[in-house]
């Protein structure tokens, strides 16, 4: 295996860990705070903490990144992650763990936009969506695992937190054999004015792009944080909660690498088109069917399948409209628009259960979905208009 395919997997394995504790913190805290007796808006409000942390830290990211390069960033981001989750049993406070979901929103940040990066800038264009795609997948396959640890909580609630961990802390490990590297580096960015206008030019660049990444953070974060709350509700046990969320994240890895070799052929904005009017489908079809678990874990597999793709297809669209000197602000756009989705979703989605009994919690998700897809038909190639002109202008300035 050579260096470039080691760094690949590496990285990949990473992301698969980071997967797994992201998985099983949404599902978990909401299952334990709903047993403990304690609001669906403010169980909504505490897993909020993670993309609040993703959202602080985002405007200061890209500059270290730029002066140290992408391994420290990483390693830095893994101990932030390791070391929180490590502390989560110690002493069981709401505000407590909503600080320690703060920091694992920093870590996990800067873990994801060093290594969202680092795979965008080494990967050949031809197989850039293939990349993406099976970035997203061992994401997807860690958010997959992730919930089935939430029954362990019968036996010890501490036990998912150390298992976490520990498995974070090995992953962690393999990061120090890496050799660093950097990004292009034809501007510096060294003040937080600099960073919010090449923010400005990144959205006139890729605005579009932006979108299935929030909408994506939006429908992760309220089905994982919110639904658990609204399946005891209407009288699911916990096991068939973990079986629902655990088939929209297995649907999610069947076709993660079939849609990003699919985009590379096709064009992403094609496939986003595709799989944002069909998530809209399955998920209309889930607020009719949501009594029975056989349907509902049918119509859920089949909305992983086309919208679990969603994100990494977003990333995907950016890179291809954007500079290669721009891609850390892109992604680190990409990341906070899928911050702000997931900051949204348990919050409103708590609301929505809370005074709205008797509508599906599933209509909310379809809504977000068809106003993206809307977008995406309507101003998708505006964008691409815009970004070529803009770049165009780029080159002879």
């Amino acid at each position: 295996m050579d260096r470039i395919k080691l760094r690949f997997w590496i990285l990949i394995s990473i992301v698969a860990i980071s997967g797994f504790s992201q998985g099983m913190l949404l599902p978990l805290i909401a299952i334990i705070f709903e047993n403990d007796g304690i609001s669906s808006s403010l169980n909504g409000l505490n897993a909020t903490g993670l993309y609040i942390g993703i959202l602080l830290v985002s405007p200061f990211m890209e500059a270290p990144l730029r002066k140290y390069g992408y391994k420290p960033i990483i390693i830095t981001g893994g101990l932030l992650v390791v070391a929180s989750l490590a502390l989560f049993p110690l002493w069981k406070s709401f505000w407590f763990w909503f600080l320690l979901r703060l920091i694992i929103g920093i870590g996990d940040h800067a873990l994801h936009f060093g290594t969202q990066t680092w795979i965008t800038s080494f990967s050949p264009i031809e197989k850039r969506g293939r990349n993406i795609a099976i970035y997203g997948l061992f994401f997807g396959i860690g958010f997959a695992v992730g919930p089935l640890m939430a029954p362990l909580v019968k036996i010890n609630e501490a036990l998912p937190f150390i298992i976490s961990s520990i498995l974070c802390l090995i992953a962690w490990g393999f990061l120090f054999i890496l050799k660093n590297d950097f990004p292009e580096q034809t501007i510096e960015v060294n003040s937080f004015k600099e960073t919010m206008k090449r923010f400005s030019k990144a959205c006139k660049y890729a605005w579009v792009a932006f979108l299935p990444p929030l909408g994506y953070g939006f429908l992760e974060s309220s089905l994982n944080g919110s639904f658990p709350v609204y399946g005891l509700r209407i009288g699911l046990d916990v096991a068939s909660v973990s079986l629902l969320l655990t088939s929209f994240a297995i649907g999610a890895i069947v076709f993660q690498l079939p849609l990003g070799i699919l985009s590379d052929r096709y064009g992403r904005r094609n496939i986003l088109m595709i799989i944002l009017l069909l998530g809209f489908f399955s998920f209309s079809a889930a607020s009719f069917l949501e009594h029975s678990i056989i349907a509902l874990t049918i119509c859920l597999f089949l909305a992983g399948m086309v919208v679990g793709s969603t994100f990494s297809l977003g990333i995907s669209y950016m890179t291809d409209l954007m500079p290669k000197n721009y891609l850390p602000t892109g992604n680190l756009l990409c990341g906070m628009a899928f911050s702000i989705g997931s900051l949204v979703g348990p919050y409103l989605g708590g609301l929505f259960i809370e005074y709205l009994e008797g509508v599906s919690f599933f209509f909310i998700i379809s809504l977000i979905l068809l106003i993206i897809f809307l977008t995406v038909v309507f101003f998708g190639q505006k964008s691409d208009q815009i970004t070529t002109t803009v770049e165009q202008n780029y080159k002879h300035s």
